[in-house]
């Protein structure tokens, strides 16, 4: 099985919104604002294939579906669909692909499966022939969103999605479309029914698989939120995404399982390394993965 890092149209949002009650003076080291306090965000996906004998993206990004006011209001970068000139560039086109598998629906994370913006022209449902695989409870919430987070969702996704006949709704661990070889963690702190897929890593001991990716969603979108204290603005509850993020880490050094980030502009993949104080950091961080075997993924 072999990786790569599928890079979406690029974002700028908030600083202070992406940081939540952390202070400018302590992110701003981190991701470095423009003149009006906007940090450059990523929306990149992952592909693997062959899993499970399929060609399988997680994710798609924010996607060019946004019309021109959105897209000026939300600072989106690049020019036309990038997921789908980044998938060519790996020799692939959406066409290829047999399973999405989305971690929750807010625009940034599911906009790419959707066609490129034209006026007078409704936006058509890309990857004919792919398997959704979204979470239950949060494929129930993006049909009755709260008030608070209605506008991260694209109404006119959900009926095309259904129309498709192709949606595989997940409530545990597994799913059909990719047997044995994801597990899925859930994180409700974000958005209900988050859905955290993990590669599952070739090594089987007492505590599980060994070395293997996980698409850590909006649970922790970048490097920076790797120390466990650090949420976002747009979280629905802190705390619990906060408990939530410390088992997660916690469980993924033990096993050697390394973070796959949607959202960090620079860096894609990067292994745990927790100190004497128990503060976790990323270490042999990788910027772009090009046909990287899963068994490669630590330094290099």
């Amino acid at each position: 099985m072999k990786l790569w890092s599928i890079e979406g149209n690029t974002q700028r949002l908030d600083g202070g919104s992406m940081f939540g009650n952390a202070p400018r003076t302590m992110w701003s080291k981190w991701m470095q604002p423009d003149a009006e306090n906007r940090i450059q965000l990523a929306t990149r996906a992952l592909l693997a294939t062959p899993l499970n004998g399929r060609t399988v993206l997680f994710e798609a990004g924010i996607g060019a579906f946004f019309e021109p006011k959105l897209r000026e209001r939300y600072a989106i970068g690049g020019d036309g669909h990038v997921l789908l000139d980044s998938l060519r560039e790996a020799g692939f086109g959406h066409e290829d692909v047999d399973v999405v598998v989305l971690s929750h629906l807010h625009f940034d994370h599911a906009g790419g499966l959707l066609s490129a913006w034209e006026e007078g022209r409704d936006p058509e449902l890309l990857f004919p022939r792919a398997t959704f695989v979204i979470g239950r409870e949060q494929w129930e919430r993006a049909h009755d969103p709260h008030p608070r987070d209605r506008a991260s969702y694209i109404p006119a996704l959900l009926p095309l999605l259904e129309s498709s006949g192709r949606v595989e709704l997940v409530d545990g661990e597994r799913t059909p479309a990719l047997g044995d070889a994801v597990r899925f963690h859930w994180s409700h702190g974000h958005t209900p029914g988050m859905m955290l897929a993990e590669i599952l890593g070739p090594e089987r001991r007492d505590d599980g698989h060994h070395g293997g990716v996980v698409f850590c969603a909006d649970l922790v979108p970048g490097l920076p939120w790797v120390h466990v204290p650090i949420t976002m603005g747009y979280d629905r509850c802190a705390e619990t995404l906060i408990d939530e993020k410390q088992a997660f880490l916690d469980d993924a050094f033990a096993r050697g399982v390394h973070l796959y980030f949607t959202h960090d502009p620079d860096c894609a993949l990067a292994g745990l390394e927790r100190d004497a104080r128990g503060r976790f950091s990323g270490v042999h961080q990788v910027r772009r993965l090009q046909a990287r075997s899963l068994g490669a993924t630590g330094p290099g």
